[in-house]
């Protein structure tokens, strides 16, 4: 009888354990025609009718593809990469413009994201869908009420791509007040790269000082709203030049720069699909390409 060599039974052993995690790993659900696909059955069915009809008719005049997905449970998946897999196998939007939007709800994980198509990022940039999701459907989610949470996420969304919506700056941090210390970490760490910017010479603190731009954009914003957020925006940007020639003058930029670089990431993601399906018939995706744009929350 032969036995099976230490290395073979190990290597048997991965084979089995990354053949029953990729079992495990939860579908992506078929699009089937419809918008709306409620496998968790938290929607009534009449407002399930309801949003299929909105959909449809926001399809027919403006040509974006808005679909919703709601699931029970992410199963152990990542809220970000399963949303943005799912968004890229229906293929929301138009091939060439993009235009799809993905309105993903885990229920038991109590999260949510807006996954948003490249031809639509301009008209849903990552802190609208942020202030979307707070501010429109978490207070109603926290209520238990579903259908209004929804309906009001959907409202939002396409008052938004119209150039309608307005969030409303008095409820910032899911509505509660912002602790102190949020607000200390976050800028602790832009004020040390900003620093580190002024301090070295050439044009490594030069790209610090555009490489630091999209992160005073999305944290003050995301904080402490709009003006706010504008003005401390502001203040880096034409702050920054000023003090970095100041810095110079003076003989305060003494840092050698050593080579380098940077590169940021992101990607953003839902999840599965079932349970109530509106009745729409031919529903399908256009082609729309998806590159991560959004933003998730929780209630």
């Amino acid at each position: 009888m032969r036995t099976v060599s230490p290395g073979t039974g190990i290597a048997i052993l991965f084979f089995c354990i990354a053949f029953f995690a990729a079992e495990a790993q939860r579908a992506i659900p078929e699009l089937w025609g419809v918008r709306v696909h409620d496998e968790a059955k938290i929607l009534s069915s009449s407002k399930v009718h309801q949003l299929e009809a909105q959909l449809k008719q926001h399809e027919d005049s403006t040509s974006n593809q808005i679909a919703i997905l709601i699931i029970p449970s992410l199963d152990g998946e990542v809220l970000e990469e399963y949303s943005l897999k799912v968004a890229e196998k229906w293929q929301l939007g138009k091939k060439g413009k993009d235009n799809g939007v993905l309105l993903f709800i885990a229920v038991n994980d109590r999260k949510m994201r807006i996954e948003v198509g490249y031809g639509l990022e301009g008209a849903l940039p990552d802190i609208t869908c942020n202030q979307i999701i707070r501010n429109e459907i978490a207070p109603e989610f926290r209520r238990n009420d579903f259908d209004a949470g929804v309906q009001a996420g959907i409202d939002a969304i396409t008052s938004a791509i119209a150039g309608e919506y307005v969030a409303d700056e008095g409820t910032t941090f899911e509505g509660e007040e912002i602790p102190w210390f949020v607000g200390l970490f976050v800028f602790g760490i832009l004020g040390l790269f900003s620093l580190m910017g002024l301090l070295i010479k050439g044009g490594a603190g030069w790209f610090l000082y555009i490489f630091l731009i999209p992160f005073y954009a999305a944290f003050p914003f995301a904080l402490y709203g709009w003006e706010t957020g504008k003005m401390i925006l502001l203040g880096h940007i034409i702050g920054f030049p000023i003090l970095k020639i100041i810095f110079k003058m003076m003989g305060w930029s003494t840092l050698e720069s050593s080579g380098g670089g940077g590169s940021s990431g992101g990607g953003w993601s839902s999840g599965g699909g079932g349970g109530w399906s509106s009745g729409g018939g031919g529903f399908s995706g256009g082609g729309g390409s998806f590159g991560g744009g959004g933003s998730s929350g929780s209630w």
